[in-house]
């Protein structure tokens, strides 16, 4: 990376993603600089950083979604551009114009594509012109309850109310009939203006056993972009993804053709630049439909990563650097098989509620195959103010059958003690048959594993 503008680079987020962005940030040799709340000052990302600084308590609205805080942090530091990893500010797009006007590069996609993707009826309506495949549902926002009954009429039972801000699984209510119409749309109208701002929704058919496929894409804003494989998501609770795999084991080469195209001109309608993930529900007929595009780095962005060899968190950090992708499609080959397991301090018992704590051992496995991509070690204690994730575990092999052998192998080895986690219940999914098959859907976890 020649004549760089970009020296040094703050990393607005905590846990393991800013640990993954300051490794890559070094390898690149980058400078970086860690903030923290008051209550990770013994984090690893605050340890690991060249330089640390404290913005402000443990609740997020007074450090890590503190605009201003983060703004004074980068220009007293001299850094002169800001990677928000994922959720946070990773997708707000005031935050991406702030830093625009301070004169700070945002590691990221511009605030328009963050707009027009953040907004799903806008998303929905991009692809629309486009001719990408959308699930059956309301012509716009439904605004009002006379609006509400004729749409539901016409969309059909069952149907998804849906947030238009909406993201990370929150913001959606299934309504299975007309009794219950009414009532789902007030309440999700209400938490939606109360969590996003916005109390805007739309409805959309229920897909009946789908699968969550996505589609990993990098692209820069003069329209070259790149498809670095799909990731199937379908092992969920409250519609938040647990376990991530690559290739999808059911996918059919004609339709990852017709997906992963659909991905790139998506991304090249609307110059993005950066890192994203195009995201698509598949039914049994091999069916897809558009739900979204996230304007970040995900989380499962290893899975992608040990299939390809392509260091995502390196890319984004280059075209933020020369506002070109260096990385033509003939250069993406895929090999193996590639699982991510979310290891978070939840108890699965009692229906995976957070479960905050110190941790007294935690001794991850190793071994061929085998990446940890995690923020915590033994004696750290876990905050409660924050996402519950503790690390991922990523296995690969040469094929899906090692990849299950070898995940066994690490989930087994993997000690955690002082907090329950997700990982003995990971060790029971992938020996179930269905899981083992292949043959699951985003309800796999409520049908198979109701607590």
């Amino acid at each position: 990376m020649e004549n760089q503008k970009i020296k040094k680079v703050l990393i607005a987020n905590r846990g393991e993603i800013a640990l993954r962005i300051i490794r890559a940030c070094k390898e690149l040799g980058l400078e970086t600089v860690a903030i923290y709340s008051t209550v990770d000052t013994n984090s690893l990302h605050v340890k690991l950083a060249d330089e640390a600084l404290c913005i402000g308590p443990a609740s997020p609205a007074e450090s890590y979604l503190n605009i201003p805080a983060i703004i004074a942090a980068a220009e007293v530091s001299g850094a002169q551009a800001i990677h928000p990893g994922y959720g946070f500010l990773a997708e707000n797009a005031e935050f991406v114009d702030i830093c625009s006007e301070n004169g700070i590069i945002f590691i990221g996609p511009s605030s328009e594509n963050i707009r027009l993707m953040g907004d799903k009826n806008q998303a929905r309506e991009t692809c629309r012109s486009l001719g990408i495949p959308l699930v059956p549902g309301s012509n716009g926002m439904v605004t009002n309850e006379a609006m509400a009954k004729s749409e539901a009429s016409r969309i059909g039972y069952p149907l998804l109310i849906k947030a238009a801000a909406g993201g990370g699984g929150k913001g959606m209510r299934i309504v299975e009939s007309e009794d219950d119409l009414i009532s789902a749309y007030d309440m999700t109208t209400s938490e939606a203006k109360a969590a996003f701002g916005s109390g805007s929704v739309y409805f959309e058919k229920l897909i009946q056993k789908p699968r969550h496929v996505e589609i990993q894409i990098l692209s820069d804003r003069t329209g070259h972009a790149i498809h670095i494989g799909e990731r199937d998501c379908s092992i969920q609770r409250r519609h938040q993804k647990l376990i991530e795999e690559s290739p999808c084991p059911v996918l059919s080469n004609d339709v990852r053709k017709k997906m992963t195209d659909s991905a790139i001109k998506i991304a090249q309608s609307i110059q993005y630049e950066g890192a994203g993930t195009v995201e698509f529900l598949l039914d049994q007929n091999q069916d897809f439909y558009f739900i979204e595009m996230n304007t970040r780095i995900q989380v499962e962005h290893p899975v992608s990563e040990m299939v390809s060899g392509i260091n995502l968190v390196a890319q984004q950090l280059e075209i933020a650097q020369t506002q070109r992708l260096s990385i033509q499609q003939s250069d993406v080959q895929f090999y193996g098989h590639a699982m991510e397991f979310r290891i978070n301090a939840e108890d699965p018992s009692r229906n995976f509620m957070p479960a905050p704590g110190k941790l007294e051992l935690f001794l991850p496995p190793g071994g061929f195959g085998v990446r940890v991509d995690s923020h915590v070690y033994p004696g750290y204690q876990i905050p409660p103010h924050y996402d519950s994730l503790l690390g991922k575990l990523i296995v690969w092999g040469l094929n899906r059958e090692e990849t299950l052998r070898r995940a066994k192998r690490a989930l087994s080895e993997f000690v955690i003690d002082g907090v329950p986690t997700t990982r003995d219940v990971f060790l029971d999914i992938i020996q179930h048959e269905d899981f083992k098959n292949g043959t699951v859907d985003t309800h796999f976890l409520d049908t198979a594993f109701r607590s």
